[in-house]
């Protein structure tokens, strides 16, 4: 977080840079789900980039997190986005078929198990994501 300690009321500065964070963060979804109104192609581009990410490390950095919990964030991120990738793959297989909410809720539980799974599995190689 920017240093604070010279400025006049540090709680309404600590407060502007969190408004700050949130509409730098809701301007990227805005941004995503209106490219993906235009082009299934740029809005699935888009929302494959890691912005998320990259914003989170960006504010990590800001805010002068030490860099192991910044590495650290980038190395569980990294081991979390694998076992959400079969949800990409059965939406489209399922949203005809069931509708949205239901495809929608199927794809939370496909995911929560397919975490499951993979924590499990990369559990014997050291990595411990539960």
């Amino acid at each position: 977080m920017p240093d604070f300690s010279n400025m006049g009321d540090p709680y309404g500065d600590i407060v502007a840079w969190i408004i700050t964070k949130y509409f730098v963060t809701a301007a990227i979804v805005v941004l995503v789900s209106e490219a993906a109104k235009r082009s299934d192609k740029l809005g699935g581009f888009v929302a494959a980039l890691p912005l998320v990410t990259v914003l989170a490390l960006i504010w990590l950095y800001v805010e002068n997190q030490p860099q192991e919990k910044i590495a650290n964030h980038a190395w569980y991120t990294f081991w979390y986005v694998v076992p959400t990738l079969p949800m990409f793959l059965a939406f489209p297989a399922l949203l005809p078929r069931i509708g949205f909410w239901p495809t929608l809720l199927a794809c939370i539980v496909i995911t929560v198990v397919c975490f499951g799974l993979f924590a499990l599995a990369v559990r014997r190689f050291g990595i411990e994501l539960l």
